[in-house]
């Protein structure tokens, strides 16, 4: 790890005006979240067709039942790790702003940050497919699927992006707001490779922005707008971050 590039990162934070943090699979995974993509991905193991908006409205019985076991009987227990944690202290001590994330595991809202813009929704809520009405995932019985609505019996989704659903709205023009404000912005634990989600970091880098990335390997943003490259784990490098800032 390198103890200069840490440092110099640290100095950006430090002096900048507006920080804002970009966050994805990688940031979890020291959480116990296995990321969906890569060599340990959860898409080589699994067929993510249960995911897909249409077999959900198909064959919402077979869908839930996938993302019970894969996300409700194991999400629920997952913790913020440092890294989480780290942005959160930077937040309540005025060098964070906001975090963009394109994780469904609500680990930052759980480590104490506030303006957290979550660009593929989150598995904490469920919506009525049918009126739209809003519940929280403690209303549903997940023993009974597939969980409906108390108000129009229809069956209730996950309140997080299926394939082939649009992003959020809101979080989405929040996201690339923030980016355009930014001028240090830090991408931990992601290559983006969906869209929109890819164009967050180049639009920060065009409004002027200073990129930090942090992960394991390289990516397409190292060699093309990430001005320093701290490679290695985020829980890790977050923790010497914070504590060069007196975290």
């Amino acid at each position: 790890m390198d103890t200069t590039k840490i440092e110099m990162a640290a100095n950006l934070i430090r002096k900048a005006k507006y920080t804002v943090a970009f966050t994805g699979a990688g940031i979890s995974v020291p959480s116990g979240i296995p990321p969906f993509r890569g060599k340990n991905g959860l898409w080589n193991k699994v067929d993510p067709i249960f995911l897909e908006i249409e077999y959900f409205r198909k064959r919402p019985l077979q869908s839930w039942q996938k993302i019970k076991e894969i996300f409700y009987d194991s999400l629920g227990d997952a913790e913020p790790n440092l890294a989480h944690e780290i942005l959160a202290k930077m937040e309540k001590r005025s060098f964070l702003e906001s975090v963009i994330t394109q994780n469904i595991d609500h680990l930052h809202q759980k480590a104490g940050s506030r303006y957290v813009y979550e660009l593929h929704g989150t598995y904490k809520q469920l919506i009525c497919t049918e009126c739209s009405s809003e519940y929280d995932m403690s209303f549903a019985d997940l023993n009974y699927l597939p969980p409906t609505c108390y108000i129009c019996k229809g069956i209730l989704k996950p309140d997080m992006v299926f394939f082939n659903e649009p992003i959020p709205a809101f979080a989405k023009k929040r996201s690339f707001e923030e980016a355009q404000k930014a001028d240090v912005f830090i991408i931990i634990g992601t290559n983006a490779e969906v869209l929109p989600a890819a164009d967050i970091p180049v639009t920060a880098k065009k409004h002027g922005a200073k990129i930090i990335e942090i992960n394991i390997n390289k990516t397409h943003f190292t060699h093309e707008i990430t001005d320093i490259f701290l490679q290695g784990d985020a829980a890790e490098i977050m923790k010497k971050i914070g504590s060069l800032l007196y975290l």
